[in-house]
């Protein structure tokens, strides 16, 4: 279809949230995956105060900017809040979130319907690439503070990060 040249193209984005502690390659697929089909792709580190993270939220969003640089159309921010909040201030009106197991699909049904019922926004579910459907931060932290080796898992400047914090007494 022709359009005038008067009418633009709307900005197609969509947001892929979590708390990233650390990134791993599994959320990295999802994002990179998301930013082929979107213009622009925020990936919102949702920062949880009930919860102490291994990294802060600032070295999470700058090793997510450094993972996700090559892309040119991710953007990382930190968010409090509700997560439609976060679409709703920034005109996005997709979620996308990979799906490991039958068990997260329980879980993010529940939380996409309350997303939808909420505010109109979308979830659109992303099968993880089998390589990575066992990999969650939380296993990959333990698995390092455990002396494993996880550079399969991460890519190289969250190994570092990793193993420079686990070093610490």
């Amino acid at each position: 279809m022709n359009r005038p040249e008067s009418e633009e193209t709307p900005v197609r984005r969509a947001v892929c949230p979590g708390s990233f502690d650390p990134i791993t390659n599994g959320h990295l697929d999802i994002i990179a995956r998301a930013s082929k089909l979107y213009d622009e792709v925020y990936v919102a580190v949702m920062i949880n105060k009930s919860k102490q993270g291994l990294f802060a939220v600032e070295e999470r969003i700058d090793l997510i900017r450094q993972v996700t640089a090559e892309y040119g159309n991710v953007r990382v921010e930190a968010f409090h809040g509700l997560l439609v909040d976060f679409c709703k201030q920034r005109d996005i009106p997709a979620i996308v979130k990979g799906l490991r197991a039958v068990s997260d699909f329980d879980y993010e049904l529940q939380m996409a319907q309350m997303n939808n019922g909420l505010s109109g926004v979308e979830t659109l579910f992303v099968p993880t690439n089998p390589t990575y459907s066992f990999l969650s931060s939380s296993l990959v932290k333990e698995v390092a503070a455990w002396g494993g080796d996880v550079s399969h898992l991460v890519p190289p400047c969250v190994l570092a990060a990793l193993r420079e914090r686990l070093a610490r007494p």
